[in-house]
């Protein structure tokens, strides 16, 4: 692992090495800072159902959840649509992905304790989306108070340059996946 703060993010679908549950078990062994459970394809009470079993299997490792609040995980992801339609703030501890400076700014008005900003180099995860670069990144970190952590295409050749520019941490999902 790097010695950069960085946050696991799932997708079981590209988990092909393994059970899932199991490489969650090997992603909490490699102590990253924070496990994403970003599972968007299952609905309210599969996600639940799988976050249950997902929380017993990361030890000390923070778990946050993905759109849905889930009892006995402390922390929430939010897409940025999905914060637009709030007015105020959450009653827990959130996050945010963010695409745009306006995004990072609203988000962290509304409470945010940690933005999520991509995605930074191209990726197959958004095939034929441009990346947003190393300067978006920068822009984003000297515009907001809040920690940010880059995501997209992020490997341990390019993990320095976000840090450069201003990111508290990174994520990465498809070497999480195949550790």
């Amino acid at each position: 692992m790097s010695g950069y703060n960085e946050i696991a993010v799932t997708n079981r679908k590209l988990c092909a090495s393994r059970d899932f549950l199991a490489q969650i078990e090997a992603i909490a062994a490699q102590q990253p800072w924070a496990i994403l459970l970003r599972e968007k394809d299952l609905d309210a009470v599969e996600y639940t159902a799988l976050a249950a079993q997902v929380k017993t299997r990361c030890g000390d490792v923070p778990l946050i959840a993905h759109t849905h609040a889930i009892e006995g995980v402390e922390r929430l992801h939010l897409p940025s649509a999905v914060l637009r339609q709030r007015e105020r703030a959450l009653p827990m501890h959130f996050s945010v992905s963010v695409h745009s400076v306006q995004e990072a700014q609203r988000a962290e008005e509304l409470g945010a304790e940690l933005l999520i900003a991509g995605h930074i180099f191209d990726t197959t995860c958004k095939p034929g989306l441009p990346a947003r670069g190393v300067e978006f990144l920068r822009t984003v970190c000297e515009n907001v108070q809040i920690p940010v952590f880059a995501i997209g295409g992020i490997t341990e050749e390019n993990m320095a340059q976000c840090n450069a520019a201003g990111a508290a941490g990174v994520c990465r999902m498809s070497y999480w996946m195949n550790i």
